[in-house]
């Protein structure tokens, strides 16, 4: 039924968003191999979930400081500089990721001061690419656009984690990390190609006042600002990520190889969603439809927890017990509810937001989409060094739950958002 499949029109459309989309892909594929990389070295240094989760602590910091600043810059000037600048900026930061594993440095510090950099870089590329979108496409293709975005997270989120659980074991930390050179380096080939893109309308010079301007600008706006809170309800309370070298290495057994096939089960639901989100065209209750998929994500992850309470340890011999697959095919479930949210959530964003602040309230949506997952693993860090991995799971989804139903409550015009008449 080809009316099931993802919408290629915005490929076909647009050549310039056909060539950001490929760099985006290739880029993606390389962070997010690092980024498990990453977990899995901190993890052989230390053996602690504990310092697992500062990793997200690092991460965060310069993703909430650079990412409302960041999306000030990309409202002030040209886009395309903005990205092939960061882009340039993400290399040189693989090319230290290469250069510590390689010479053995074993510093837990420069790991961390790494990570800043690269989500520092991130958090102000990342809201370039998403504000040009609508000046490369008609506003009809932007959920089409935002689901093959949705498609390319998939893939890297597919690839790296396998590539990492696989490279780690074979080549060691060196050779992983060179990988994401070489991926980096091919994605910004591909965004040199970009068009000038310079701001439209009244031009605001980066700084504090513009970022207040933009803040303002999203407390005037109810549904936009639920976009944000619901997922942040998402990500901080259930994103299991941290607690994937620690039942790889215990629960479920496996060591690297289940951390990646965990993690790339989230990649995979989010992808097979987007390969099947033709009909999300048609769906008018766009804010019905993001609490509907927050919550069957918040449920996915509970009954993950309860598999992993299940598990009795590794097989023996130290391979991955039977029920890991039981715990891939929930991910995979909580992947596909992801994907859902993802699109709509973007699509109700960029819809309501003028062209003169898209930057600064994607600058806003970088904070809460990349940094909610990383706050996320130092809350269940944090929580599992206590009660244990697979409670913190269980713990996280309900409370998930909690959140989102409060928020509902709080917010009933949300379930209520028709695309057709965007009220934001």
């Amino acid at each position: 039924m080809p009316s099931l499949l993802i919408d290629l029109g915005p490929l076909r459309a647009s050549a310039p968003y056909r060539r950001m989309w490929l760099g985006a892909s290739l880029s993606g594929i390389g962070t997010s191999l690092t980024t498990v990389a990453v977990g899995l070295q901190v993890y052989d240094l230390t053996g602690s979930t504990f310092n697992v989760g500062l990793v997200g602590f690092f991460a965060l910091v310069p993703l909430v400081a650079l990412g409302l600043y960041g999306g000030a810059v990309v409202d002030a000037y040209d886009r395309r500089r903005v990205v092939v600048a960061t882009s340039t900026g993400l290399l040189l930061v693989g090319v230290g990721f290469t250069g510590q594993a390689l010479f053995d440095v074993g510093s837990v510090g420069l790991l961390y001061g790494l990570v800043a950099a690269q989500n520092g870089l991130f958090a102000i590329n990342n809201p370039a690419r998403t504000a040009i979108v609508p000046r490369l496409l008609p506003i009809g293709l932007l959920p089409a656009a935002n689901a093959l975005s949705n498609l390319s997270m998939g893939v890297s989120h597919t690839l790296g984690p396998l590539l990492a659980g696989v490279l780690v074991g074979w080549w060691g930390y060196p050779g992983t990390y060179l990988i994401e050179v070489g991926l980096v380096a091919v994605a910004l080939a591909t965004l040199v190609a970009l068009p000038s893109i310079p701001p439209e309308g009244e031009v605001r010079r980066a700084g504090l006042a513009s970022v207040w301007e933009g803040l303002r600008f999203l407390g005037t706006r109810p549904n936009v600002r639920m976009t944000f809170l619901v997922d942040l309800a998402a990500m901080v309370l259930a994103m299991p990520r941290v607690l994937f070298p620690a039942i790889g290495a215990t629960a479920l057994g496996g060591g690297a190889t289940t951390v990646g096939l965990l993690t790339a089960g989230i990649a995979l639901g989010t992808m097979a969603a987007s390969l099947l989100s033709g009909p999300l065209g048609a769906v008018r209750r766009q804010g019905l439809a993001v609490l509907v998929s927050v919550a069957g994500w918040a449920v996915a992850i509970t009954v993950f927890g309860l598999i992993v309470v299940a598990a009795p340890g590794p097989a023996p011999g130290g391979g991955a017990h039977p029920l890991l697959w039981a715990a891939v095919a929930v991910l995979l479930l909580a992947g596909a509810a992801d994907a859902v949210s993802s699109v709509f959530r973007m699509t109700i964003l960029q819809a309501a937001t003028p062209d003169a602040l898209r930057g600064r309230l994607q600058g806003v949506f970088i904070v809460v989409v990349a940094g909610g997952p990383q706050l996320g693993q130092l809350v269940l860090g944090t929580t599992a060094q206590l009660t244990g991995e697979a409670v913190a799971a269980v713990a996280g989804g309900l409370a998930c739950l909690a959140v989102l139903a409060a928020l509902a409550r709080h917010q009933p015009t949300f379930a209520h958002y028709d695309a057709r008449d965007p009220t934001p």
